[in-house]
């Protein structure tokens, strides 16, 4: 069930020092107002600055937001603005200022300041190597698997393709299709803006071509584009970790025969909550880059 996050207004406490040499705290400047601007989607928002970090609540159009200043994050284009911009939230969590209503752009966050405490056995590491946590609830280690053999050759929304939301990976033509996980078929479609899904397309027409959606334990969501004909399952269906679905194809916005696989932290499957495969795919053990 995805939990909602309640926007907390920010108290500011202050006491008297009993130290004469310690400066006097400066108040903390009150949080911007915000609004919400996702049209028919929710907004995520996320623990970190990065739309590959932990959902952690969905915010409806119009929601009222408490801005407590900005840091810099992936390139979003939005409802309101295309901008690198990731606004920190009175009550904790980000969310994408490419999403966000305001009269004025919150501060800069500043850099935390970190005192470490240095170990005599165990010298503190310089530069601590980033973590890649997948999404709350994911399913364990070792129940997932990549869906065609081969490895990603254009990645999730790159500097020249910022709205691609998953990865491609070239594979021949009538390669399986494996679901990912176990789980629960929701989406069977042909999506063209050609004459019909059963026919190569070209990267002229618009649209994901046949593709399937699978729902998957922790609310994970799997999507599988530009199959070569209707795919071999159906909606509601469950599927095991390692069935075969479909079959690589090119229909729809497509130059050749290619698998597009995208990975979603919630359902519907939507830009917002769109998560990069290949750190994800690699901490449930099924690399695919």
């Amino acid at each position: 069930m995805r939990r909602r996050l309640t926007i907390l207004g920010l108290a500011v406490a202050s006491s008297a020092g009993l130290a004469l040499l310690a400066p006097a705290a400066t108040a903390a400047p009150a949080p911007l107002p915000g609004t919400v601007s996702s049209g028919k989607m929710k907004l995520t928002v996320r623990a970190a600055p990065t739309v590959a970090s932990a959902a952690v609540g969905l915010l409806r159009n119009g929601a009222k937001l408490a801005l407590v200043c900005s840091v810099a994050g992936p390139r979003t284009k939005g409802k309101v603005r295309t901008t690198d911009r990731w606004d920190r939230l009175a009550g904790g969590g980000h969310v994408s200022d490419a999403y966000v209503s305001r009269r004025k752009a919150p501060p800069s966050c500043p850099t935390p300041v970190v005192t470490p405490t240095p170990s005599p056995t165990v010298p503190l590491s310089p530069t601590p190597t980033p973590v890649i946590v997948p999404p709350t609830g994911a399913v364990a280690v070792g129940t997932w698997v990549a869906p065609v053999p081969g490895k990603g050759t254009s990645g999730f929304r790159t500097v020249s393709r910022p709205t691609h939301d998953g990865i491609d990976i070239m594979a021949a033509r009538e390669t399986p299709i494996r679901a990912t996980a176990a789980g629960t078929v929701i989406t069977v479609v042909c999506n063209t803006s050609g004459p019909s899904c059963d026919v190569d397309g070209s990267p002229g027409i618009k649209g994901c071509g046949w593709y399937v959606e699978i729902h998957h334990a922790g609310d994970i969501t799997t999507r599988y584009c530009h199959m070569i004909r209707r795919p071999d399952v159906t909606v509601g269906q469950q599927v095991t970790a390692g069935q075969t679905i479909g079959s690589v194809g090119t229909s729809g916005n497509s130059s050749g025969p290619h698998l597009h696989f995208e990975v979603h932290f919630g359902r519907p499957a939507t830009r917002l909550n769109a998560i990069d495969p290949v750190p994800f795919m690699r901490t449930a053990g099924a690399p695919v880059a």
